[in-house]
């Protein structure tokens, strides 16, 4: 049986056998003992998004009292969800995106704690995703931006809306309209202002 440890673009935690092309956390929220899941979905506003191998090191899953390996489809699905670059293992790719995030959203010099604080208040409505209105047309929305209409995600990819599926995104003819936005509106602002999330390879269509 596949552990309870995929994340969807909303931040729910599935268990799927498809793993993803990234890790993360967000603190401490298993039992090592049944290796299951807590009923908290987080213990620390510090969401990252990891490697899944770092300097040979793999740690095997859930076996620990130490951090709740979570896994990602691709970083947009990360983004998503409410989840930023670590600045350990993906140090190069969390410089960048701080300084996207400085640009876009009009600050100097961020730290991470501010960044997650953030992050925080716009991924949660009283424990619950929290859905943000479109700034702008879905065809001019950035390529790693993800939408959700009724009880579909949706990445956006060269002004289209492709259907996410826990192993990756397929076609959707019908167009969207009345699509939410599911990532946080100041990761928004760092991607359009150059910070290019990694897109799992059935985004390329």
């Amino acid at each position: 049986m596949p552990l309870q440890n995929r994340v969807t673009p909303t931040g729910d935690i599935i268990a799927t056998p498809h793993r993803g092309l990234f890790t993360g956390n967000r603190g401490i929220i298993h039992d090592p003992a049944t290796k299951t899941l807590l009923k908290k979905r987080w213990s620390s506003q510090a969401w990252i998004t990891c490697l899944c191998e770092f300097r040979g090191w793999r740690r095997p899953v859930m076996a620990r009292r130490s951090w709740t390996e979570l896994f990602f489809l691709d970083e947009a699905t990360a983004f998503a969800a409410g989840h930023r670059p670590c600045f350990f293992c993906r140090r190069d790719d969390a410089k960048r995106f701080r300084a996207a995030w400085e640009a876009g959203n009009g600050v100097r010099h961020v730290t991470a704690k501010a960044m997650d604080a953030q992050l925080h208040l716009e991924r949660l409505d009283h424990g619950s995703k929290r859905l943000h209105a479109l700034p702008m047309p879905l065809a001019e929305l950035p390529d790693g931006t993800m939408v959700q209409q009724e009880n579909g995600c949706f990445l956006v990819t060269q002004g289209k809306a492709l259907l996410w599926s826990p192993q990756g995104y397929v076609p959707h003819a019908r167009a969207l309209d009345r699509p939410m936005l599911l990532t946080p509106p100041s990761t928004l602002r760092a991607i359009i202002a150059g910070y290019q999330p990694v897109l799992h390879p059935t985004a390329r269509f």
